[in-house]
Parts: structure tokens; sequence; C-alpha cells
């Protein structure tokens, strides 16, 4: 069993950080590991990114998968891993990067909306897809790519996915759920990621 399965089977949804400052990851990153969560991602378009990175695979590496997210360059790769970060998730379809990240012996989860991204992105190695924005899709068609995909395939939909919308996707197939703003905005309290990380929790 994959890094990657093994910690969406202990829990399904991927805490996506944007936004957050280095002080405050390891409070955010607490509430997070004290909850059940398995994966946690910070976008690299956040106030230094690779310092909260750095901070919360230090604390929690151990226990949760730690990584970037809106990585779009070889060299973000390397940086990522350079923090500690053993996870890369991008907002598209780039076999380049995915190939990068393998080279890192890192978890590579590219974004994808069509088959052929798909395909693509699976034969440069990665280790699940993430579709992306699943707002533009339905639980219809990700049942439809399943079908089709080989067997296993982790796809993850991110966008729009909240307690409400979990539910139907769950049931399509989908292997997890990547959580932004249903989960943290920047300026969110520990606290208050833990009461909608209980509320997402309950929507499983």
């Amino acid at each position: 069993m994959s890094a990657l399965v093994e910690a969406l089977a202990r829990c399904p949804l991927v805490a996506i950080l944007r936004g957050i400052h280095p002080e405050e990851a390891e409070g955010v990153g607490a509430a997070l590991a004290g909850g059940g969560f398995s994966v946690i991602e910070v976008p690299l378009n956040s106030p230094n990114p690779m310092a909260s990175i750095a901070t919360l695979a230090r604390r929690y590496g151990d226990r949760a998968l730690i990584g970037a997210g809106t990585v779009t360059t070889e060299q973000e790769v390397a940086a990522v891993a350079a923090a500690g970060g053993r996870l890369i998730v991008t907002p598209h379809a780039d076999p380049a990067i995915v190939r990068a990240a393998k080279a890192q012996g890192l978890i590579a989860v590219p974004g994808f909306f069509t088959p052929g991204e798909a395909f693509a992105l699976l034969a440069a190695g990665a280790d699940g897809l993430k579709l992306f924005p699943a707002e533009a899709a339905s639980p219809a068609v990700l049942r439809a790519l399943l079908a089709v995909l080989p067997k296993g395939t982790p796809v993850l939909p991110v966008g729009g996915m909240d307690a409400m919308t979990i539910p139907a996707w769950r049931a399509a197939g989908a292997a997890g759920f990547g959580i932004g703003s249903a989960l943290y905005k920047p300026g969110d309290t520990p606290q208050v990621v833990a009461a909608k990380a209980a509320t997402l929790l309950d929507a499983l």
C-alpha cells in the first residue's frame, strides 16, 4: 500500500492551508493532527510557504503526510523536498513536475480535468490525481473517469468540497477530498479549524 493510499485510508480529507503564515502553522497543524487528519498541504502562494512546510514536517511529519500545493515548477519541487515536504500537488497537468517529484522520492498528486491528462500523468508516475476544478465537473463525471482509469487509481476532487458536497462524491468513488476554505481561511484560530474539521469528518 502506497503512503498516499495509507494516509487516505486513515482520513480521506486533505487539509489545504492556503494563506497560512509560518507562525500559525504549528497551532493549526496540532488541531488537524489531533483531529485525525493525515494529509496537510500548504499552497505555495501562501506567505513564506517553505517555512510553514518545514514547521509542519518537523512537528507532525511522523503522523501526517506534509507537502505543498500549487506547485508549478521543478525548482519548487526541489525546495519542498529541502523543507522536509513529502507531497507535491499541482493545479495543472504537467508530467515534468510529476517526474521531478518522483526523482526526489516524493508523492505526486497532479491536477487534471480530462481523461487524456489523467493517463499522461499516470504514465509519468503520478501516485494519485486531483480532479480540479471539481465545481466544473460532477460525481457522475468522476464515476465515468474511474470506469476507465486503472483500477485503484486514487482520484481526489478539489474545489467546492464541504460537508454538503462530500457524500455524493464519496458515493461516486472519490478516494479523498481536498478541503480549502471549508476548513481553513487566513486568520482562523486552531480552535476554529478544529471545529470545522469535526464538522467535515462527520460528513464522512
